[in-house]
């Protein structure tokens, strides 16, 4: 089997309805993702404690009851069938090599969340704080391991970066196939901004990290949130991305629906 028929058969793989209705479930189920994640960043905000404001705690969150369980269930099939059309994006070859980077870096993504779900729907847990400090005392490890670890800091406040401009340009609906109304759109812009923020913070605690040669430092996404609140006025400014991760799981329902796949 040459090149060729391996993008034939990639691209038939990812048109079919199956995989396609994967996809957009697996949207469906980032969106409440996102709006468990900013649920509890608000409950933060207002002095609450307890849950972690990340991937675990909202994924633990979601296991405690019945619904949220079947919905851990639906997200392990969902993530990896957004994760396997994401394979198929990057095989095709029909879009830009830097696009079939990121539909790659997608890929581990939703295979990673598939697997957590996976995780907490089966009984166990995992703490995302704790994977990303073991992560990077690892990477620390490694020859001119602090470099790596600040590069990585780097890439992550990018891809903050990247985010804000996305939501602040528009260029999200791109990712789409038809206009999902202008509701959607505003919360798409607010959300990619504060994904982004966040996302910027993880970062920079990355870089700290890396500076201070202290792999706890980086404490993921939760660890970023609690430093917001620490920041002047912390409260205010934690409940504005609270609130914006929120706005992103709407958006992600809309994209669920008029996603291009």
């Amino acid at each position: 089997m040459d090149s060729a028929d391996v993008k034939a058969a990639s691209r038939r793989a990812g048109d079919h309805p199956a995989l396609e209705t994967a996809a957009r479930v697996g949207y469906a189920v980032n969106g409440v993702l996102h709006i468990v994640i900013g649920a509890i960043a608000l409950r933060l905000a207002f002095g609450s404690k307890g849950t972690s404001a990340d991937q675990s705690g909202a994924l633990g969150s979601m296991a405690d009851n019945a619904l949220g369980l079947v919905t851990l269930w639906v997200a392990v099939v969902a993530w990896l069938g957004l994760a396997l059309w994401q394979v198929t994006e990057a095989i095709t070859g029909t879009r830009e090599a830097s696009d079939r980077a990121k539909a790659v870096a997608k890929a581990v993504v939703y295979l990673v969340l598939s697997w957590s779900a996976f995780t907490f729907a089966s009984g166990s847990d995992s703490s995302s704080k704790k994977q990303t400090t073991d992560f990077t005392a690892s990477l620390m490890k490694q020859p001119a391991g602090q470099w790596l670890v600040a590069i990585v800091g780097l890439v992550v406040v990018g891809v903050g970066a990247y985010h804000v401009v996305k939501g602040w340009k528009k260029k999200f609906l791109a990712d789409l196939e038809s206009h999902p109304g202008e509701w959607i759109v505003k919360a798409g812009r607010f959300g990619y901004a504060a994904k982004g923020v966040a996302l910027a913070i993880v970062g920079g605690l990355f870089v700290l990290a890396a500076v201070r040669h202290k792999p706890s430092e980086a404490k993921g996404l939760d660890g970023a949130l609690h430093n917001l609140l620490g920041a002047p006025g912390g409260p205010v400014l934690l409940g504005i991305v609270a609130v914006g991760l929120i706005a992103f799981g709407v958006y992600c329902f809309g994209r669920a629906r008029h996603a291009d796949v």
